[in-house]
């Protein structure tokens, strides 16, 4: 389904909807990505909305899940440009293999182009957001060209595969403050670069894309209506369950994970 579709901003059963539904036949069937920068709320929305429809939720460990197994011992924001290429290409690996899994249908949080996004908006900021240094990290302003050069080389096939895999994006707008939970090594800065790039490549890309914001009811509401999907069980009911699922989330540091990776592979008496 993609191609030029119109864009909207879709603001709930408060606001006002001026998109049209580019829903798949058979409505759950769709194959919908939740897209959005860190704290726009795509985890939460895209839990609730798989327990609200039935349809499964599918995504990819975040880089500070995948650091201690891939980087022992590394820290997210003192990686260096091929270990962040090295990062980016593991969750884009692990989330197509998800996707391949739900022909019928899914609810992706986040999306292939997430990866890319990261890693470009890290090259245009810095390498260590939130902070600024000589040079941003980089030997010189050829290193940087070349870098990013290889991160778009990446978001090419990224890019195709959002056009081959998904139906259509729900955009969640920056509409919450950066969640301090050490999970999100990034700037105000940071989040408005990269929300703007995702939003600028969908439109490029001609993919379908929705602006959904408002509150979380208004948000599921929103995209229930816009793709026609049916629901299993009331809205409030939904947010309750995905709210207990998302305070079961692992949000330690990857530091902290390597440690008790460590410590649980360790031989008895030894740590």
């Amino acid at each position: 389904m993609a191609g030029v579709h119109d864009e909207g901003d879709i603001r709930g059963h408060h606001g006002h909807a001026r998109a049209r539904s580019p829903a798949a036949p058979g409505g759950e069937r769709v194959k919908l990505a939740i897209s959005g920068t860190y704290s726009s709320g795509k985890t939460t929305t895209s839990i609730a909305l798989s327990r609200l429809t039935g349809i499964p939720r599918t995504h990819a460990k975040t880089m500070r899940e995948i650091l201690p197994v891939l980087l022992p011992g590394r820290r997210l924001e003192d990686c260096s440009i091929p270990e962040l290429l090295q990062l980016g290409m593991v969750r884009y690996a692990e989330r197509a293999v998800h996707e391949s899994h739900l022909p019928d249908g899914f609810i992706s949080d986040g999306s292939s182009l997430h990866e890319w996004v990261y890693g470009k908006t890290r090259v245009a900021v810095g390498l260590h957001p939130g902070t600024r240094q000589d040079g941003d990290g980089f030997q010189s302003a050829a290193e940087r060209t070349f870098f990013e050069q290889v991160i778009d080389a990446m978001g090419a096939v990224m890019r195709r595969h959002a056009l081959q895999t998904y139906d259509a994006f729900v955009h969640l707008p920056i509409e919450f403050p950066l969640a301090a939970d050490g999970h999100r090594p990034v700037s105000e800065e940071f989040r408005v670069k990269s929300d703007h790039l995702l939003l600028d490549t969908l439109r490029q890309a001609g993919i379908a894309v929705h602006i959904v914001g408002g509150s979380l009811p208004d948000r599921l509401e929103a995209i229930v209506r816009t793709f026609g999907l049916a629901t299993v069980m009331p809205v409030g009911q939904a947010i309750d369950l995905a709210r207990a699922e998302i305070d079961r989330l692992d949000t330690s540091d990857e530091m902290t994970r390597q440690h008790v990776t460590a410590a649980a592979v360790a031989p008895k008496g030894r740590v």
